[in-house]
């Protein structure tokens, strides 16, 4: 058996981050495809959760990466209150290079045969117009474009929930919910980041961004001359004097055991997912008095607004629940008090007790 299958077999049977209930290696030799779709769990509904277009340096690392965020979708789901189980998917490599309509299609017929235990959508490297191609060979695709039925663009309200996560910090840390003169840091202004700083500019907070692309920089300072500066990297970043709120938005393992000593941020609230890179990173981040609101409570604007459109999309409504983020990132801080515990493993208990509460007895 190769170290690949070993390492996989692990996971799911052998260790605290496996227990996913279904995973599917995909290959089309035709269009190039080489996905991997990972089902954690269904005890809340069909799995829902985005697809991950990803130059990985290797098929471990992409089968890796689709386990870790199914489970967080597990969690995500669970706490944003819907009634979806977590799962994932991604195809491997450079989007810039190989993604064709011939893959994506095929792609769409994997998650087809599922039968809609699995929903996608969106997620890195993978946009609205893509989901239009995959909806076209699998009827459970969300994040499509409203001219075919669809929401269109799920950073617009994840963005907004990360933005009531960081109120809700603001209102735990300082006893105000305003971000006013407060100075944020944000890695990363993709899709969402740069709504994310929209927010923030909105409301009188000085902001500093990086991004690995220059134009996504240039495109906020060119925007916003006033209010808002760069530095040239997140290790740059990560040490800002002053800062009060540091905003992962980027990939994911942004916090771990170089990255938390040298942080200069009272807060950690951002849009990436698995931003803890290893277990024990919460504990690390309370050691240092640094309130972490857990990365799956406030980034799950986007996976409300797409649960919604299996319903029939309406942007008012996804808004007014995105908006509930800022009282749930609260309990999440009331619990961790009340518990001794880190805000990250405070949700996990809430998240875990409404999985268990939704199976069904035997």
């Amino acid at each position: 058996m190769t170290d690949v299958s070993d390492g996989v077999l692990h996971t799911l049977f052998r260790s605290d981050q496996g227990g996913h209930e279904q995973v599917v290696l995909c290959q089309d030799r035709a269009s190039g495809l080489k996905a991997v779709i990972a089902i954690h769990s269904t005890a809340l509904g069909p799995a829902l959760g985005g697809t991950r277009f990803y130059p990985y340096a290797s098929e471990e690392e992409a089968v890796a990466d689709a386990l870790n965020l199914a489970r967080g979708m597990s969690y995500k789901n669970a706490m944003a209150g819907l009634d979806h189980g977590g799962g994932k998917a991604v195809i491997l490599g450079d989007p810039e290079r190989i993604k064709t309509e011939e893959l994506l299609l095929a792609y769409g017929r994997f998650v087809a045969s599922l039968g809609g235990r699995y929903v996608t959508a969106c997620d890195v490297g993978t946009y609205v117009a893509d989901m239009d191609v995959v909806a076209r060979e699998c009827r459970w695709t969300t994040g499509r474009s409203p001219e075919n039925g669809g929401a269109g663009d799920s950073s617009v309200l994840t963005s907004y929930g990360v933005y009531q996560g960081m109120r809700a910090a603001a209102q735990h840390l300082w006893g105000d919910p305003s971000l006013r003169d407060r100075k944020v840091g944000v890695a990363g202004v993709g899709k969402v980041g740069h709504h994310l700083v929209e927010h923030l500019r909105a409301e009188g907070a000085e902001v500093v961004i990086t991004d690995v692309r220059e134009d996504a920089v240039r495109r906020i300072l060119d925007r916003h001359p006033e209010g808002v500066s760069a530095v040239a990297d997140t290790e740059a970043l990560i040490r800002t004097e002053g800062l009060d709120i540091y905003a992962p938005c980027a990939l994911g393992g942004a916090l771990n055991d170089d990255t938390v000593p040298v942080l200069t941020a009272k807060v950690v609230c951002g849009a990436a997912n698995n931003q803890l890179a290893h277990p024990g990173v919460e504990k690390d981040l309370a050691d240092r008095g640094i309130l972490y609101a857990p990365d799956y409570v406030v980034n799950a604007g986007g996976v409300i607004q797409v649960a919604d459109e299996l319903h029939g999309f309406d942007f008012d409504r996804c808004k007014a629940k995105a908006s509930k983020i800022f009282d749930t990132t609260l309990a999440i801080f009331a619990r961790a008090k009340e518990d001794g515990i880190p805000p990250a493993a405070a949700a996990d208990r809430i998240a875990e007790q409404r999985m268990a509460e939704a199976r069904p007895l035997r």
